[in-house]
């Protein structure tokens, strides 16, 4: 009995991880990061602030292209950043203020390869949410860098609508 348990518990284990094993991967460069238009950090070191930002925005990229076939690799160059709000100084103390005049915007290159490295797709991108703060349904709401996740995805699923594997 013990055994049987172990082998459904190993056989479901394997499942569910198998998709992420086979799953595309992605790659992203900082290009010139020092000016982008809206990367500032508020009260937070300029540099902490920029690399926690700039990790999870690769952590967002990487599960993205986790949806595509597998072998594939999504390369983006990023070349500018345009945080959603803008940080304003109010004393000592610098704070990112939200507003509908604040968008996100971002550029970048992207390359999809196939596993032998030939670009299969690649485009000059701008995307931008003008109407960020009208959607009702921000499912990254509770998290850092919400709209800008939420821009990317619509993004994606836009420029890999037929690629898409799973969700």
């Amino acid at each position: 009995m013990k055994q049987s348990i172990y082998i459904v518990t190993l056989l479901i284990s394997t499942l569910l991880l198998t998709p992420s094993v086979f799953a595309a991967s992605s790659e992203v460069t900082w290009t010139d990061y020092k000016s982008y238009r809206d990367i500032n950090e508020g009260n937070e070191g300029r540099k902490q602030f920029r690399e926690r930002t700039f990790k999870s925005i690769e952590k967002h990229f990487a599960k993205l292209a986790a949806t595509l076939p597998a072998d594939q690799i999504l390369k983006i160059d990023v070349t500018d950043v345009d945080l959603a709000g803008d940080t304003l100084a109010g004393g000592i103390n610098r704070t990112r203020i939200i507003k509908h005049m604040y968008s996100p915007r971002m550029n970048f290159s992207y390359q999809l390869l196939d596993a032998n490295g030939t670009v299969m797709q690649s485009e000059d991108v701008v995307v931008k949410d003008m109407s960020f703060m009208s959607g009702s349904n921000l499912k990254y709401r509770n998290e850092s860098l919400g709209y800008e996740k939420k821009m990317l995805d619509d993004w994606f699923e836009k420029t890999f609508k037929e690629l898409i594997i799973s969700k």
